[in-house]
């Protein structure tokens, strides 16, 4: 079996396409590599490829075309993108397209042997196991998904896998985390994209008056009720219907929903007649729900029934790698005709710093109205005054309970701070400096200038773990980063 097992490896990189080449060899496969997606294309047809590892990055046609192709022609493959530019949008398209997986460069030797054993163990108990059926002809992401962090491309990878099926899933995450926009993408990544999707705030609708805004009433079946209605479960026959807050509602009205989740028909209020409405449905609530069930405010019946698949949405302050650009996201829509409004260094700090309660809602909330105040430089002053006041508490918790500030004298240089924090960002990365680079916010350029001007020396070994780095803590070095 392991001599049908054929890998390819496309990857501009030979330094990448040689290691991803190397460990798959050793675990087994048959490995033949291509340098670009066109090289690749001419490759299709030779053999019964198992598994191909793409970067989404080359010289010409992407990862997403390669991936495109292959899924057509050979159904049956899996095909892993690898990029070092990752973002949610970009997981969540690969995996909606039928990518099996989106790995973030740098990656080790351990994890590429991961999933090469996962992969072998699918291909030989099922061989011939199809893929999902293709949703598009073009990669581009239609919903506005920003963010870069492990946290939430790992959410977009769980979102792009589930959205094919007709699975219920629940969303749970603090307020303001995004699970309207992840309803949506769940609803546009799906069959149902080019049908209605409806969003209910379930915590915003009077009780008495749910049951005949989501499943219509009939003329004079209460006061006002002039004539026929039909409600928002029909409106999105054959679509998406998300509900929000669902354990806001009250137990009679979860009655009526379990019912109709159960029988996939809705009366309308007044009405003894039953209609068919095929609906996916996508939940949501900001409170824990297993508490929820145990006190009795929520039916753990329904529960069961909305929880075929649960994705949980991390809070901002668990992924702050992605602030930056959500802030400079929500600045560019406030002038979207002018020059990029910018942000100072230390309203970037302070943007880091700050805990973020309401989450995006309140980032989005914050940075819009900065950027209406200010004069093309977003500053700290222009910063809402609950984020400048967590700033001067927190300075001055810092400060000792009993006995004078500390002397100016003894608190770091900002220079040896920042050659600590580059130190520290070699070393996470492997001495990938162009990840480094990414995730410091800057450009090649600038990282070679900073570890120039802090003497930090290393030792790049591969990509796997960066068990070789020494930042160098001495006041000078002869080496220089490679």
């Amino acid at each position: 079996m392991d001599q049908t097992l054929h890998a390819l490896v496309i990857d501009d990189e030979q330094q990448v396409r040689d290691f991803v080449c190397t460990v798959l060899a050793g675990d087994g496969w048959e490995v033949s590599r291509a340098a670009s997606a066109e090289a690749a294309f001419e490759m299709v047809s030779q053999k019964s490829w198992a598994i191909v590892f793409c970067d989404v990055m080359l010289g010409g046609a992407d990862g997403f075309a390669v991936l495109r192709r292959f899924k057509a022609e050979l159904p049956d493959a899996k095909v892993v993108l690898m990029t070092g530019h990752g973002s949610a949008a970009g997981a969540l398209d690969a995996t909606a397209f039928g990518a099996y997986d989106y790995l973030l460069k740098p990656f080790g030797a351990e994890e590429l042997q991961s999933l090469s054993a996962a992969l072998r163990e699918q291909l030989i108990s099922r061989p011939q196991r199809l893929s999902g059926r293709r949703r598009g002809s073009a990669h581009g992401s239609d919903i506005d998904l920003v963010g870069r962090s492990h946290a939430f491309i790992e959410v977009m990878k769980q979102v792009g896998r589930v959205a094919a099926t007709s699975l219920p899933v629940f969303l749970t995450g603090e307020s303001g985390t995004g699970k309207e926009l992840v309803a949506a993408a769940l609803h546009q990544h799906s069959g149902r994209a080019d049908k209605t999707f409806v969003a209910v705030n379930c915590g915003a609708i009077p009780a008495e008056l749910i049951e005949s805004e989501l499943f219509g009433h009939t003329r004079g079946s209460f006061t006002g009720a002039d004539r026929d209605r039909r409600g928002l479960w029909e409106e999105a026959d054959g679509g998406t219907v998300f509900l929000d807050e669902i354990t806001e509602t009250t137990q009679s009205f979860q009655v009526k929903l379990l019912r109709v989740l159960q029988q996939r028909e809705i009366r309308r209020v007044g009405s003894n007649q039953t209609r068919r409405v095929d609906v996916r449905v996508i939940a949501a609530s900001n409170r824990d729900v297993d508490e929820e069930v145990k006190a009795g405010r929520f039916r753990n019946d329904l529960f069961y029934r909305l929880n075929a698949v649960s994705i949980m949405l991390p809070p901002l302050r668990e992924r702050r790698e992605d602030i930056p650009p959500l802030a400079q996201a929500f600045a560019d829509r406030v002038y979207s005709l002018s020059p990029a409004v910018r942000f100072s260094p230390e309203a970037v700090t302070l943007l880091d710093q700050y805990p973020w309660p309401g989450n995006i809602r309140e980032l989005e909330n914050a940075v819009v109205r900065a950027a209406a105040m200010c004069d093309g430089m977003i500053r700290v002053q222009d910063l809402p005054e609950r984020i400048r006041n967590y700033r001067d508490a927190h300075l001055a918790q810092d400060k000792p309970a009993d006995g004078p500030a500390l002397d100016p004298e003894e608190w770091p240089l900002l220079s040896a701070v920042e050659g600590r924090y580059v130190a520290r960002v070699l070393i996470h990365t492997a001495g990938n400096k162009q990840a480094a680079a990414r995730v410091l916010g800057v450009d090649r350029k600038t990282l070679d200038r900073m570890i120039k001007r802090h003497q930090i020396s290393f030792e790049r070994r591969s990509l796997q773990k960066p068990n070789g780095f020494v930042p160098n803590s001495s006041a000078a070095s002869d080496g220089e980063a490679n």
